[in-house]
């Protein structure tokens, strides 16, 4: 698989003719964008695509969208199912040498490893999408500014995180759902992890930087070197040495910290756009824009946060006037979510995947290469979902075995089980709405995109998760997944078509030399 291009990204018009005309400061405004003078320049006829924004001679516009899509996708899968297996492989050795508290202790600390990917998620694709919708609009100079404000407000909120986390820990612990018992490894655990959170952050938002930079290879070398750290790290200091919860925290902190050190190198060499101090001076224009672009993916991973922490404290309620207890009930969800975040993983790298074509190609009103990105995505999403939905009905107990030792209870294999096939049933339906939640995103409708990460999460998974279990116990938490997962794809559907509806409507009046007014509002 080949490196992609600096011709990846950056504009052919500029080459021949000079940088795109805008109000003559680095940074300023695109031609026509932001609603003064209408829209962007054509060639010579009304309605046509800004000067060399139409894909001619870049392989966003113009290559094989299959190929483009595993050009980025593959590297993009393999850097989540990294993230994914951060987490994996120290509940793995923690349930094999510490047992099922321990491996509770880091289902009730997952919050904050959540918190760490949303403000990576909320920068990182926030200045990566800015950064490919300027590319695509012509407008080079303003891209440096997105990408520079990206890493300072990457780096800041990590650093602020870490001490936030570190002076308020047992408090954010019970919060978060920590028995007695329970408590004093999840604070051996989190007191040393928050050390790494600012380079998880950066490492994680850098990635997609790194990515929108056509090096979608090093964003994936960047995770995978920091995962084989951590997993060698784990096997010495949690098996080798007998540190317990602290020899699994420490593997993790200096995997993370070696996978920030690649990212920072890489950036004092970036590609299209020579970075220089002036761009990592925070813009509040800049800044807000790679906000409200990032924001659907911010509020997903805060939604499911917060869906975590409901979710924990409701198995310590119904897990204690239940057969199962309060411990086991939370060490299985732990386990199920996190093996159910490898299918995330896989279908939001696919999503990640085909950010750059969605943007370049929107930017380009290049409509039909938007459209097949997404269906794309969405039918290997579906694929791997299946395939998931199958593995999760008929072998939950050999996946639970993995993560325990011989100390592990019945009740732990039953509730486990249980929580797969029946919290899990609607994993092939999942795929939509994160594949559509960035869809929105890539095209420049954050508002759109938040609306679909709140649905599941927050405005059908935590009032059914609250009001259920009143009536059916323990149980009401299990059946809560399906409805809501059911509920959200339902959303994700109707949104997409009706945006699609708009797409058409676009290309038509393009057809008829009409410009759309929609520039306006870019």
């Amino acid at each position: 698989m080949e490196e992609t291009s600096n011709d990846m990204i950056s504009d052919p018009s500029e080459k021949k003719n000079g940088p795109p005309s805008g109000d003559g400061r680095p940074g300023g405004p695109p031609p026509g964008a932001g609603g003064k003078g209408g829209p962007p320049p054509g060639g010579g006829r009304p309605g046509g695509p800004p000067p060399g924004a139409n894909g001619a001679g870049n392989p966003l516009g113009t290559e094989n969208v299959r190929s483009l899509m595993m050009r980025f996708a593959i590297p993009s899968i393999v850097g989540m199912l990294v993230s994914a297996l951060y987490n994996m492989v120290d509940q793995f050795f923690i349930g094999r040498k510490v047992g099922t508290l321990g491996n509770t202790a880091t289902s009730i600390a997952f919050p904050f490893t959540t918190g760490c990917m949303a403000l990576a998620l909320l920068f990182g694709i926030g200045g990566a999408s800015c950064f490919n919708l300027a590319m695509g609009m012509g407008d080079k100079k303003k891209a440096g500014y997105y990408v520079g404000n990206a890493l300072t407000m990457l780096v800041g909120c990590g650093v602020v995180l870490c001490v936030i986390t570190l002076g308020f820990l047992t408090p954010m612990l019970k919060v978060f759902g920590a028995s007695a018992n329970v408590m004093p490894y999840a604070k051996d655990y989190v007191s040393i992890t928050a050390i790494g959170f600012p380079f998880l952050i950066l490492t994680t938002g850098g990635g997609h930087l790194i990515r929108a930079d056509g090096s979608p290879k090093m964003t994936m070398i960047c995770n995978i070197t920091g995962a084989v750290i951590n997993t060698v790290l784990d096997a010495v200091f949690v098996m080798g040495m007998d540190w317990g919860m602290k020899g699994a925290a420490w593997a993790t902190v200096i995997g993370e910290m070696i996978s920030a050190v690649m990212v920072v190198a890489y950036m004092r060499g970036f590609k299209t756009v020579p970075l220089e101090k002036y761009h990592f001076k925070p813009v509040t224009d800049h800044t807000r824009r790679v906000i409200s672009i990032g924001m659907a993916s911010f509020f997903n991973q805060v939604a499911i946060a917060v869906v975590q922490i409901v979710l924990n404290n409701s198995l310590k309620k119904y897990g204690e006037l239940s057969e199962y207890g309060a411990d086991d009930p939370q060490a299985c969800a732990g386990i199920v979510m996190k093996v159910n975040m490898i299918v995330f993983a896989i279908v939001i790298g696919l999503a990640q995947g085909t950010q750059p074509i969605e943007s370049y190609n929107y930017g380009a009103r290049n409509y039909r290469r938007v459209r097949e990105a997404y269906w794309m995505a969405v039918k290997a999403g579906a694929l791997i979902s299946v395939i998931a939905f199958v593995l999760f009905q008929t072998m939950p107990r050999q996946i639970l075995a993995a993560f325990a030792n011989s100390d592990a209870s019945s009740g732990y294999y039953e509730f486990g089980a249980k929580f797969f096939r029946i919290f899990l049933f609607f994993t092939w339906l999942n795929c939509l709405q994160p594949i559509t939640s960035t869809f929105f995103t890539s095209i420049g409708k954050p508002i759109k995109g938040v609306i679909l990460s709140l649905t599941r999460q927050i405005i059908f998974f935590v009032p059914i998760l609250i009001v259920l279990p009143m009536f059916i116990g323990i149980d009401g938490i299990l059946f809560t997944g399906p409805i809501a997962d059911l509920l959200s794809a339902l959303v994700a559907i109707s949104l997409v078509t009706i945006e699609f509806k708009s797409m058409d409507m676009f290309e038509e009046l393009i057809k008829q030399g009409k410009k759309p007014e929609w520039w306006r509002h870019f």
